[in-house]
């Protein structure tokens, strides 16, 4: 399948307002991630706040440039290109739906005038077809033309992400990162937004990041699924095989605490001191809770490894067996 972005051992280090007063600390906010999304492809980004999850949201997008590494929009190097170029291909390319569409939208523009900004600043078509434009917009996520001459704190939460997804759309982008899109949301409406994501995608073509802290949506919603920790890419699964297939300890423990309809959860509880992002263990970072490393894993964070599912690899020195239960807490030495 034909690569819609790629990104290549990136990593972002943020300055802290902690440290000395000749040296401040530093935030390891992503560190040698590596990630290709294909074309109509959804690839799930899962993990606990401040895995660096959004960080890698805003990569993907041009947001946010790497301090080293690439990040590659169909083949070529966003960070290369001249900046008006790069503005370009990223605005008519790439789509964000962000978290809390109360803040996402200007309060002073109507959903039409907020609807027609992206082909107003890429200059695409005429007034006319800037106008159709909007209306087939509308139509798309479902908003009643009604609604075009409203202000967006005349509209629910749910007819808001709305406005937000049709302006992520406006410029047929090939892909859509949706940076937890529905936790702002009521539950009753969180099931519209989500379907309407997923409806999209088919009907459209489109590649879609999606984040969040919501497991079991993710899984719903993914061909696969990136399980981050502490700012690293620690597996990758298909989305299919992430509940009872999983290898990596930290991905088990994270699918081992959703809860299903036919069993009770019995959670995989994460013992031991959580390590900071200014100054992370040696080795793999996870050693620090899990209930499986042992020195190896102090000394070296291990690389890739790949499982007997085409695309499914991890990091780890002690991985789960693949046919080892999910409840099972598995505390034995391994």
């Amino acid at each position: 399948m034909t690569a819609v972005v790629e990104v290549q051992d990136a990593h972002v280090v943020h300055k802290a307002r902690s440290g000395g007063l000749l040296r401040r600390d530093r935030v390891y906010a992503l560190t040698g991630a590596g990630l290709t999304v294909a074309a109509g492809e959804t690839v799930g980004v899962v993990g606990e706040s401040g895995c660096g999850k959004s960080t890698l949201a805003r990569v993907l997008v041009g947001i946010q440039r790497p301090d080293s590494g690439t990040v590659a929009f169909r083949g070529r190097d966003l960070w290369t290109m001249p900046p008006a170029e790069r503005r370009a291909t990223v605005g008519a390319g790439v789509g964000m739906v962000f978290q809390d569409p109360s803040t996402a939208l200007n309060r002073r523009l109507t959903v039409r005038r907020i609807l027609r900004d992206p082909l107003d600043v890429h200059d695409r078509g005429t007034r006319v077809e800037r106008e159709d434009r909007v209306k087939e917009l509308m139509i798309l996520v479902g908003l009643p033309r009604a609604l075009a001459d409203a202000l967006p704190g005349q509209l629910s939460g749910g007819q808001r992400q709305r406005v937000a997804i049709a302006r992520a759309l406006a410029l047929d982008p090939a892909l859509v990162v949706a940076d937890e899109p529905t936790s702002a949301l009521d539950v009753s409406v969180r099931a519209q937004i989500l379907n309407l994501l997923l409806d999209l995608k088919e009907r459209l073509g489109l590649a879609l990041v999606f984040v969040s802290h919501d497991i079991q949506t993710v899984r719903r919603m993914s061909d696969r699924v990136i399980t981050m920790y502490l700012g690293r890419i620690v597996e990758e699964t298909p989305a299919d095989r992430v509940t009872d297939g999983a290898r990596h300890p930290y991905t088990r423990a994270l699918f081992s605490a959703t809860p299903g309809l036919l069993d009770p959860i019995d959670p995989i509880p994460l013992t031991g001191p959580v390590p900071s992002a200014t100054r992370p263990p040696s080795g793999c970072p996870f050693r620090t809770r899990c209930w499986r490393a042992d020195g190896l894993c102090a000394e070296a964070m291990p690389d890739f490894s790949a499982a007997s599912s085409p695309g499914h690899r991890y990091r780890c020195h002690h991985p789960v067996e693949e046919e080892e239960p999910i409840r099972d807490p598995a505390r034995q030495e391994p």
